[in-house]
């Protein structure tokens, strides 16, 4: 530095003397000496808007899940999804993040060693190291700021918890619900994230997981089928239609859903460039394979393809491709799509014949859906599209496959378990449900002091009430 500061001033000061302008020689000089910048400002770009989409999911979500219940309820619901971007907009800031991501990794480990293999630490506890201005030191996103990074994860941390409200829809308390939420990201999906994505145990195993088959799906999916079985039924469930009582909310939702998906798995690749392009593409196409082999099983097994139908061929797609987005060509992903969404058709089929009260069909879609997922990723997956995973069966790697399994696995036991648990806890304490009559009556007034369409809507439009649910009105004749 002081040799550097010497040569500066001999320059100026030989400059002076010769009447030569020097300012350009002065700009190269400081400009040889200042480091790069590692933060690329279109990858981060591309992250803030990614980070954009993924929050918008949640109310995509708000609308899918809001239009699926009876009219009297459809507040309740859609305040479920939006909770969740309150309270775990604070608590992934407080604590949330440093726990899914923060790791101290000594020279020449890749992942975390003894308990940070399990769980993040606490050194990034209110973002503390958190900033703007350098990437994370970890290198999960080398080229944006950390706090994009942060942001990023934030909308999958908000959107997984959301999931789970659609098995309990209609008759879980409020209250019981905003802890549950505040519990269950805590103490499920940070461990969760940490073990896939912030060098934890799974990561440590090769199991694949672009955008969260794992994380965000099979998570949700197993801990609404748990908590509607700790809950229980509906009132009247197996002898009362529950009808949507909107649809084009719910295609209205799956359109968001599908819009803001880019930023979910094309982000995932954190940065812009070929594998975000391979990750958008693959998402694209995987759902329209969903949606259309859905609408096929529905008109040729049921003789009319209906909107919700191909609304819930489309969000299977969307979810078996999360894990494998950034891993497999163009045709596998269209399989992939195909594959999960007659899986998943035949999944809902068996969940209503068993008359289990999954109210809108979550574990059947996103724990199904994820699974299959997950599963395929280790048969199509393929160095030639993401030279940071591996090849899966039909390339050559057939150990993948378990590799996937075994991620799979881990996360049902952990998700289940972890769930049961906190509903158990949570019960002893407060009631898990509504009173029968506030169920009878409707959940939104009682709850939250207002209604979604007043007294006329009742008239004019009860006959919603009285009718097969639409989700069940194809299943039904199987």
């Amino acid at each position: 530095m002081k040799k550097l500061v010497g040569i500066t001033l001999f320059t100026l000061t030989l400059g002076m003397a010769l009447g030569v302008d020097i300012a350009p020689v002065l700009a190269q000089t400081e400009t040889a000496a200042a480091p790069p910048n590692p933060i690329n400002p279109g990858d981060t770009s591309w992250m803030l808007i990614s980070s954009a989409l993924v929050l918008l999911m949640t109310p995509g979500l708000a609308f899918f899940y809001g239009g699926l219940v009876r009219a009297r309820n459809v507040l309740n619901t859609m305040m479920m999804s939006l909770v969740a971007m309150g309270v775990i907009g604070v608590t992934w800031v407080l604590w949330g993040y440093s726990l899914a991501f923060d790791v101290n990794l000594a020279p020449g480990q890749t992942f975390g060693q003894g308990l940070e293999a399990f769980i993040g630490g606490l050194d990034w506890f209110g973002l503390n190291q958190v900033t703007a201005e350098t990437p994370d030191p970890i290198g999960y996103a080398p080229t944006v700021p950390h706090q994009v990074f942060m942001v990023y994860q934030m909308m999958f941390a908000i959107i997984t918890p959301a999931l789970i409200s659609g098995a309990i829809v209609e008759r879980v308390s409020f209250k019981a619900y905003f802890w549950f939420l505040l519990l269950w990201s805590t103490f499920i999906y940070s461990p969760l994230a940490h073990w896939v994505w912030g060098k934890g145990w799974i990561g440590a195993t090769g199991a694949l997981d672009f955008a969260g088959g794992t994380v965000v799906h099979i998570s949700s999916g197993v801990s609404a089928v748990v908590a509607a079985w700790v809950i229980g039924p509906r009132r009247n469930f197996a002898t009362q239609g529950h009808a949507p009582h909107n649809v084009p909310f719910v295609l209205l939702g799956i359109g968001l859903l599908w819009f803001g998906w880019f930023g979910f798995n094309g982000g995932s690749a954190l940065a812009s460039g070929s594998l975000a392009t391979t990750a958008f593409v693959n998402t694209t196409i995987a759902t329209s394979a969903g949606g259309l082999t859905w609408m096929i099983l529905e008109w040729v097994l049921r003789q009319k393809p209906t909107a919700v139908g191909i609304a819930t061929g489309f969000l299977a797609g969307l979810v078996a491709i999360t894990p494998a987005a950034g891993y497999v060509l163009p045709l596998g992903a269209i399989l992939i799509g195909s594959i999960t969404s007659v899986v998943c058709f035949f999944a809902v089929s068996l969940r209503v014949k068993l008359r289990f009260d999954d109210s809108l069909d979550t574990y059947p879609v996103h724990g199904v859906g994820g699974t299959i997922g997950a599963i395929l990723t280790g048969f199509f997956a393929t160095k030639a599209v993401n030279s940071a995973g591996n090849n899966g069966l039909f390339f050559g790697n057939p150990g993948l496959v378990w590799t996937q399994f075994v991620g799979v696995f881990a996360t049902y036991v952990f998700a289940a378990v972890g769930t049961f648990v906190i509903l158990k806890l949570l019960g002893l304490v407060m009631d898990l449900r509504v009173k029968p009559l506030t169920e009878e009556e409707g959940l939104d007034i009682p709850q939250h002091g207002e209604e979604a369409y007043g007294k006329e809507f009742e008239f004019s439009g009860n006959s919603i009430f009285s009718g097969p649910s639409a989700f069940s009105s194809t299943q039904d004749k199987e």
